[in-house]
């Protein structure tokens, strides 16, 4: 990896506290785990992918994606984008509860 960034100047990574949807995080964390990179280092992938208008995922990741958002119960897609609403305070994972996860 480090013959790849010969020439450029080293990055400086810092610690942030980005909330993510659970279910979400969940498929990530899996991602990262099975592609054996860091959550970091898989989302900093997926954010350059889409700076350059590319597409992060190969089609067999993309049906391992979809086994992941099966596993975890992340049952919404893009069309939810930005409109995800949350428990209201102090009922955070009360439905999960419910179904006894």
């Amino acid at each position: 990896m480090a013959d790849q960034a010969a020439g450029y100047p080293p990055v400086e990574r810092v610690q942030t506290g980005v909330r993510l949807e659970k279910r979400m995080l969940k498929v990530l964390k899996a991602l990262a785990e099975y592609h054996d990179l860091s959550l970091g280092d898989l989302l900093e992938g997926i954010v350059l992918h889409a700076f350059a208008n590319r597409a992060p995922f190969s089609d067999e990741t993309l049906q391992r994606i979809a086994q992941l958002k099966d596993v975890y119960g992340m049952d919404y897609d893009l069309t939810l984008s930005h409109q995800l609403p949350e428990h209201p305070a102090g009922q955070a994972g009360a439905a999960s509860d419910e179904k006894g996860a």
